[in-house]
């Protein structure tokens, strides 16, 4: 027997370190399911990528601003007042338009049985440096 699946969204987290040239890389992704209440941040900065974009970028600044992200999708007390809202308005507020070095993309959609899970497997298609 398959497992129930349900509809759940998400989005890529990009590192924009130069926005005025409009190059950007993968470095984490959202994944909210309001069915489960789930919400969930994958992260991973590759500070190579990173210098070849740009080399006077902060790596340590921009690892600050991603795990942000993690801590306020796991509501962990110390991300603040966001953290304290529900996981929809999180997410919602997660991938509004910012115009900083860390940028949401576009949200997309899908049927999931484990969020969770999920998150790893996006973490790992559209983050993730490819395995040989």
């Amino acid at each position: 027997m398959t497992a129930r699946r349900h509809p759940f969204e998400y989005a890529v987290l990009r590192v924009v370190p130069r926005p005025e040239r409009g190059e950007a890389f993968n470095a984490g992704v959202l994944v909210y399911c309001h069915a489960l209440d789930y919400l969930g941040a994958r992260v991973h900065l590759d500070a190579e990528r990173l210098r070849v974009l740009d080399p006077s970028a902060d790596p340590a600044a921009i690892a600050r601003a991603l795990k942000s992200v993690a801590s306020i999708c796991a509501a962990a007390p110390e991300a603040g007042p966001p953290a304290r809202e529900d996981p929809g308005k999180r997410f919602r507020w997660l991938v509004a338009p910012r115009s900083t070095v860390v940028q949401p993309g576009p949200v997309h959609t899908g049927l999931t049985s484990d969020p969770d899970a999920d998150a790893d497997r996006l973490l790992r298609l559209l983050v993730l440096p490819l395995q040989d």
